[in-house]
């Protein structure tokens, strides 16, 4: 690797957006581009927090077995994968039918498929923060407090709503699993857990399903119970007669029609882009009314403790 190939590929990594991360190509682990310097491009995994440099010298031995011939990704080896997702981050190298190698002369390289953008690198919960920061920004901008508030919304500003409000549910679900799945570990028969916001405690709820039918009809018989009894209409049975027969469907179905809201589309790059400038928002409380605003919500977090301590 010349000097103008690792001072790209340095310079490459320094304008990568903030929160962005690469992924290895076959293990898919996500790292950060930590720092760069003369002879080292360090990084830090995601999963484990291990801090890890990326050494120059390696990176020429990496450039050399891929001089005249192109690497395939299938045979990278762990300690490689790393190099070999930070150095498609340069002009000089393209990634095709699965392999790694330089840039003909006619392409060009850096289009690398294991950068991840800063948006969709988030986490779950990071997710659900700014989906709900997002929520509580058009609330407030809408001024909605009931449902005569909405009637008069403009059509845009409803649909926003809408799948904000739709976006925060699933994503708090999907937290609210994760926790639930931890918290059973630690909770005991009959146990209550309690935090700041609520108490929790482990529910054991029956659910029962039919065996299969040889065993049910069997037990059935042995103690001189009709059939008939529990024998019904199978309606995936009942759907293929429709579909072979000349028997209608409001011959043996009553249908009713409700009609609801789908959500069909979410626009992500706008979401994060609108998010964005709200933080840029936030930070440019540095004035006295900032200082007012922080020391107000310490205040009422101190409140709260106090209260809740006593009782």
């Amino acid at each position: 690797m010349n000097d103008d190939d690792w001072a790209d590929l340095r310079s490459r990594c320094e304008r990568l957006d903030p929160g962005s991360e690469l992924v290895t190509p076959l293990s898919d682990r996500p790292f950060r581009i930590d720092a760069t310097d003369d002879d080292r491009i360090v990084v830090r995994f995601a999963d484990s927090g291990e801090e890890r440099p990326l050494w120059r010298e390696q990176f020429d031995v990496f450039d050399d077995q891929l001089e005249g011939q192109a690497t395939a990704i299938g045979d990278l080896q762990p300690g490689v994968e790393p190099y070999a997702a930070v150095i498609t981050l340069s002009d000089a190298y393209v990634v095709e039918d699965d392999a790694i190698g330089r840039a003909p002369e006619a392409a060009t390289g850096g289009e690398s498929p294991f950068l991840v953008s800063a948006a969709d690198a988030r986490t779950p919960p990071e997710r659900v923060h700014d989906d709900a920061l997002l929520l509580a920004h058009v609330i407030e901008r809408l001024a909605v407090d009931d449902r005569s508030d909405l009637e008069s919304l403009d059509t845009d500003s409803l649909t926003d709503y809408y799948v904000l409000a739709s976006d925060v549910q699933r994503g708090a679900n999907e937290v609210r699993s994760t926790a639930r799945d931890e918290l059973l570990e630690r909770l005991g028969p009959d146990q209550e857990l309690h935090g700041q916001f609520g108490t929790v405690r482990r529910t054991t709820r029956e659910r029962r399903r039919p065996k299969d039918d040889e065993t049910v009809l069997a037990a059935l018989d042995e103690r001189g119970i009709p059939r008939e009894w529990v024998l019904g209409v199978d309606p995936d049975k009942l759907d293929v007669v429709l579909s072979v027969t000349d028997l209608s469907e409001d011959e043996v179905y009553d249908s009713s029609e409700d009609v609801y809201v789908q959500k069909t589309g979410v626009d992500e790059d706008e979401k994060y882009s609108r998010l964005q400038g709200i933080a840029d928002r936030i930070e440019d409380l540095e004035d006295a009314e900032g200082e007012a605003l922080r020391d107000e919500l310490d205040e009422i977090e101190d409140r709260l403790e106090k209260a809740l301590t006593a009782g």
